[in-house]
Parts: C-alpha cells; structure tokens; sequence
C-alpha cells in the first residue's frame, strides 16, 4: 500500500549533524542537555501539506538522547521499532537508524504512507523521566494533529504514556473503541502498541511485528480518512 507522493517530491528533513557516524556518549549527553527536537518524519514539514498523504501515522513517546543527536526516530541500537516494521512487512528491508535516516529511507516512508510524529519533543533517557503535565499537553497537541493529519490509523507506541497522555488509566494494548479519546477523528482508527525499547523485557521483535502486521491489515482495508490539502 503505496502513497501517492506528488512527482516533483523530495526529502525536507535535517541529515544528521554527526554525518555518517554514531554518536559518542559525550554528544548524547550534550543533545539531551541542550533540548534538541527531533525532526518529525512526514511528507511535509506543515501538517496542512499531509493531509491526504498519510496511511499510518506513528506516535512515539519522546526522543532519546541518541535520537535527538542523529536527528532519527527509533536510532538508539537495541530498539526493536524498525525491525519489527521489517519483519511485518510494513517496510521492504530494515532500516539502521543509528546514524541518521538517509534520503532513500525517507523516500520509502513517505511512499508508504508513514508518518512518525513523537507525544513530547523533550528528550531524555527514559520515558518515565516525563512529567505528567509534559504528556497530558502532548495528548492535547496529538488531537489536534490527527485532525489536521486524518491518517488512516494512528499507533501510539507505549501504553503507559497513552494513559497519562489522554487520562485513560484502564486503557489496554490493541484497537481502541472510537470513542476512547474525546474528540478524536472517527475515520481514524486508533491503536495502542508496546515500546519497543530494550528496555521492555515483555517484548521480542517477533512479537512486535505480530503486532505492526495486525495494525498493518487493518490501516490497508480502512477507508481512506477525509481532508486533502494542496501541495
């Protein structure tokens, strides 16, 4: 299930500042004191030009240091986010984050249709570092993205920060009802999956991708959403 990308498309986004490399532990550290944002990955850099282009749109919960300092979602070796998008056929081949994403990986998320935005810009090392006031506001925002974005499906990956996010304390993993979230879209279907970290013991990238598929067949048989913007 491909995008239909304008001919005259090409990649916005910042390379990595590192180049071709990973990060020492001296530049995680600095990008995580310094507040850098990592760049959202979408066809466009105004979510008014995305309408209409998107088929999933994937919310991570915030950037990890590493992250922010290749300026890559997912880029910290030992997070099981890309792989698993491989092995359930969302993406043709895998992708190595840890050095930035290249032009030919941009081009094939866009092409797909995938967009991946985070909940909260501030990075830090673990998730749980986030205040509940940082997530409640990122929930806010998201709403008012997805209105904006109306991607097919909409994944948040983590079940915790979901909760805080939207104050859903009994929220479980998988399909939400439509009318989980105040106010969300209707032609939007929303899902709740694991993080992917290493830092979940409870999850392998097979299970993972188990998973991503399930989202995957969904977001291929839904209707597309409603909003298309000129570009």
């Amino acid at each position: 299930m491909d995008a239909a990308l304008p001919e005259h498309w090409s990649p916005w986004r910042s390379p990595s500042p590192l180049g071709d490399r990973r990060p020492d532990k001296t530049e995680t550290v600095s990008a995580a004191a310094s507040g850098a944002l990592r760049e959202d990955v979408l066809p466009y850099p105004e979510d008014e030009r995305n309408a209409g282009l998107l088929s999933m749109l994937i919310v991570g919960i915030n950037p990890s240091p590493w992250t922010a300092a290749v300026n890559s979602p997912f880029a910290r070796p030992g997070n099981r986010f890309w792989g698993s998008l491989h092995l359930a056929g969302v993406l043709d081949r895998n992708v190595d984050a840890s050095r930035g994403l290249s032009p030919e990986d941009e081009r094939m998320l866009a092409a797909r249709g995938i967009g991946i935005v985070n909940l909260v810009g501030r990075p830090t090392a673990r998730a749980d570092e986030l205040s509940r006031q940082e997530l409640r506001e990122g929930g806010t925002r998201l709403l008012e993205r997805v209105r904006i974005l109306r991607p097919r499906t909409a994944a948040v990956v983590g079940v915790t920060a979901f909760r805080t996010a939207f104050d859903l304390p009994h929220s479980s993993l998988g399909e939400q009802p439509a009318d989980t979230v105040a106010g969300w879209p209707k032609d939007v279907r929303l899902w709740v999956l694991p993080n992917p970290s290493g830092l979940n013991a409870h999850e392998t990238a097979q299970s993972l991708a188990e998973k991503w598929g399930e989202v995957w067949t969904a977001t291929s048989a839904a209707p597309k959403s409603g909003g298309e913007a000129e570009r």
